[in-house]
């Protein structure tokens, strides 16, 4: 299978990479800028397994067909769509910058917006789109100070998720979306610190590498809560 991880450099995405690589019939494009963790995430597998592509995404708005003939030269049609990319930045709903709202709206929901609709006509009929969003943003999950457009802008990706469920099904494209709660990530430690993680990344992408091969057949437009605590 032909997988596109965003974000896959550290954290969730590169352990959801390496997990999916110890399949032999996949292969695993990331997407980064940072041409160095680009190359040392893609050593973390056989080679040729994982592929670095670098790219900035947060240009992508902008972008005239490059992202897709960059990734049309490596596949030639894509089965999997791991929106993992993210970005977490605390702050006090009155207080935090209207950069720092922006740039979680952008990278949290836009980005893996135009990303799916620049990378759709690589698409084949049951590709998977899987965006990973957070118990931040799911309906009735409790709150915590400081996350306010943070959680916004994952509930949107979440949101886009059912919509896209159903603007796709006529391309049989299932589109689902994952939410995990505290995983012991970089971000994570950064955004509640002293609190202990009740599940690694291991674990996490054990479970996401699952789904992403399986999940289509027993879910579609779904928006499914992965935790066991709060956060």
């Amino acid at each position: 299978m032909n997988i596109l991880i965003t974000g896959g450099t550290k954290g969730i995405g590169l352990a959801t990479a390496i997990a999916l690589s110890r399949s032999d019939v996949n292969r695993i494009l990331i997407i980064g800028r940072d041409s160095i963790a680009l190359k040392k995430a893609a050593g973390e597998a056989a080679p040729g397994k994982i592929i670095p592509l670098c790219f900035d995404l947060s240009g992508l708005r902008n972008d005239d067909g490059v992202l897709l003939k960059m990734v049309s030269d490596i596949f030639t049609g894509l089965d999997v769509l791991i929106n993992n990319a993210g970005v977490l930045i605390t702050g006090d709903f009155d207080k935090i910058s209207m950069d720092d709202a922006r740039q979680m709206t952008e990278i949290n929901f836009i980005v893996p917006a135009v990303l799916i609709r620049e990378l759709l006509p690589l698409m084949r009929q049951g590709s998977h789109i899987i965006n990973i969003s957070s118990m931040g943003g799911f309906q009735g999950a409790q709150k915590f100070r400081g996350l306010s457009f943070y959680s916004a802008s994952k509930a949107a990706l979440a949101c886009l998720t059912e919509c896209l469920a159903v603007e796709l099904e006529e391309r049989k494209i299932s589109v689902n979306c994952l939410a995990p709660g505290s995983v012991d990530t970089e971000m994570f430690r950064q955004a509640f610190p002293g609190y202990r993680a009740n599940l690694n990344t291991e674990t996490i992408a054990d479970f996401i590498s699952w789904f992403a091969v399986n999940g289509k057949k027993y879910y579609n437009g779904k928006i499914l809560p992965l935790s066991t605590s709060t956060p």
